[in-house]
C-alpha cells in the first residue's frame, strides 16, 4: 500500500463526532430525533404491504430509505447500485439493535480491549492497534440477514426491508489474527466473542456480543477494519474500529468494537442461542407458516443475482440494443456464471461477468438484448457460485426472513 493512500486513510487523532444542528442534543442520540430534523426529502413506496417510507438525510449519509429512528435503521435505495460495484459510504446501509449509540467519539481515548484465555491482556489505542501489522485490503460485501425480508409470502415479523440492506465496500485494517496471535491466544481457545460501544436502553436488555469459532477468528481473513473506500468509517457504520466477517451475514459484522474476549467454553448470550438462527437444514427453510424443528446460527451468504441497470417498469425502445447489467456475489466462493433471461425464465443466455475485485465482492455483469416487440418484457438473472450453488427459481421461507435469495423478476416497458 502506497503512502498516498495511508494518507488518505483514517487519522487516530482526529475526533468524529454526528452532528445535525442542535439536534443531536436531544439526550445525545441518533434514535431520539424526529426524521423531519435531518430533511425527509421525498418518500418511497416499496412493493409490498405497508411499504410506504420516507427517504431520510442522516449525518454522512446521502436521503437513504427510513425504516426505523431508534435505533437508525436504513436501507440503501436501489438505484444506488447503478452507480457501480463499489457502494458508496454515504449510501451504504445501517442496521442497529438498540437506541443506545455513540454520537461522539475521541480516537485520542478509545481503546480497544482484548482478555480472556489469552497470555497477554491488552487495551490497545488505535494508533497502538495499527502497529501490530501491515494495513491490509479486502473488498467484501456487508449484507443484512433480514435483506429483502419484506417480500416473505406469509408475511414474517422483522423490519421489513426491500433489496438494499447490503453494500459491497473496500475494508482497510489488520488481520484479527495478528491481534490474536499478539495476545497470545492460549491452546483450548474455543471461541471468541465481539463487543462493541452500542448499548440496550435498559440494563435489562441483552447486550449486542456476538462470537465467531477460535478457528474461524485465526483465518486470517476476518479484519479489524478502520476505513471503507480509503476513508474513516462513518460514524453509523461502525467508526472508529469494526469488525470485517467476509462472505458472512452483516451480524457478525460488530460496530464500534471495543472489546474482544477469546473463550474456553461455548458463549451463551442471547444473540447467538435465540436470536439470528435459521432451520438447521440445506435450504434454511421450512414449509410456509411452520417451525423449525432445530436451528443453528445464520453464518454464509448465498448466491445471489439482481439486476441493478433498470428498475421494475423502466421503459426502453423496441428494435434497439438493451443493456442490462447487474450485480452477482455469494458467500466466499465467488461467481462461476449468471445467466439471463427475457422471457420470464422460459429460456437463458449466458451473461459476460465484469472485473472480479475478489470473490467476497459483487461481481458485475452484463448483457445484451433486442426487444423486437411492443409491451412488457420479465426480465430474470441467475448466478451460480464456483461450489456449483444455484438461486432457487422459487422462493425458500423460514419465519424469521433470512437468507432470501430466489430469482427475481424485473418487469420492463417496451415502446
Amino acid at each position: 500500500m502506497g503512502d498516498q493512500h495511508k494518507r488518505s486513510v483514517t487519522d487516530p487523532s482526529r475526533r468524529t463526532v454526528i452532528k445535525s444542528g442542535a439536534a443531536l442534543a436531544v439526550q445525545g442520540t441518533l434514535g431520539l430525533v424526529a426524521p423531519s430534523v435531518f430533511g425527509a426529502t421525498r418518500t418511497r413506496e416499496m412493493p409490498f404491504d405497508n411499504g410506504h417510507r420516507e427517504l431520510v438525510a442522516f449525518p454522512q449519509k446521502r436521503p437513504l430509505i427510513l425504516l426505523t429512528s431508534r435505533p437508525p435503521q436504513l436501507e440503501t435505495p436501489f438505484e444506488v447500485f447503478r452507480e457501480g460495484v463499489i457502494t458508496p459510504n454515504d449510501a451504504f446501509f445501517v442496521r442497529y439493535h438498540w437506541s443506545g449509540i455513540p454520537t461522539d467519539i475521541d480516537p485520542a481515548s478509545y481503546r480497544l480491549k482484548i482478555d480472556g484465555h489469552v497470555g497477554n491482556a491488552m487495551e490497545l489505542s488505535l494508533r497502538e492497534l495499527r502497529k501490530i501489522a501491515d494495513p491490509v485490503e479486502l473488498v467484501a460485501v456487508n449484507q443484512c440477514s433480514g435483506n429483502s425480508r419484506g417480500f416473505s409470502d406469509p408475511r414474517v415479523n422483522g423490519g421489513q426491508l426491500g433489496n438494499g440492506a447490503m453494500g459491497n465496500a473496500r475494508w482497510t485494517g489488520i488481520p484479527l489474527r495478528a491481534l490474536l496471535e499478539k495476545a497470545g491466544i492460549k491452546p483450548g481457545a474455543v471461541q471468541v466473542s465481539f463487543d462493541g460501544l452500542d448499548r440496550p436502553p435498559l440494563e435489562t436488555g441483552p447486550d449486542f456480543v456476538k462470537t465467531l469459532t477460535a478457528d474461524h477468528a485465526m483465518d486470517g481473513e476476518v479484519m479489524l477494519a478502520w476505513a471503507m473506500n480509503g476513508k474513516d468509517l462513518p460514524m453509523l457504520n461502525g467508526y472508529p474500529l469494526r469488525l470485517v466477517v467476509p462472505g458472512h451475514y452483516g451480524t457478525y459484522w460488530v460496530k464500534h468494537l471495543s472489546h474482544i474476549q477469546v473463550l474456553d467454553k461455548p458463549f451463551d448470550g442471547f444473540w447467538m442461542n435465540a436470536a439470528y438462527r435459521i432451520p438447521a437444514n440445506d435450504c434454511a427453510c421450512v414449509t410456509p407458516g411452520t417451525a423449525p424443528s432445530s436451528t443453528v446460527p445464520i453464518g454464509r451468504f448465498n448466491v445471489r443475482s439482481f439486476i441493478t441497470s433498470h428498475m421494475q417498469d423502466s421503459v426502453v425502445p423496441m428494435g434497439r440494443d438493451v443493456i442490462v447489467k447487474g450485480i452477482a456475489f455469494d458467500g466466499g466462493h465467488g461467481i462461476q456464471d449468471v445467466a439471463f433471461s427475457d422471457d420470464g425464465g422460459a429460456s437463458w443466455r449466458a451473461a459476460s461477468l465484469g472485473k472480479d475485485l475478489g470473490r467476497y465482492s459483487f461481481r458485475e455483469w452484463t448483457i445484451a438484448f433486442r426487444p423486437n416487440r411492443k409491451g412488457t418484457y420479465d426480465l430474470r438473472v441467475r448466478a451460480k457460485s464456483r461450489s456449483g450453488e444455484t438461486q432457487p427459481l422459487t422462493a425458500n421461507w423460514n419465519p424469521a426472513g433470512y437468507m432470501r435469495n430466489v430469482v427475481e423478476s424485473t418487469r420492463i416497458i417496451v415502446r
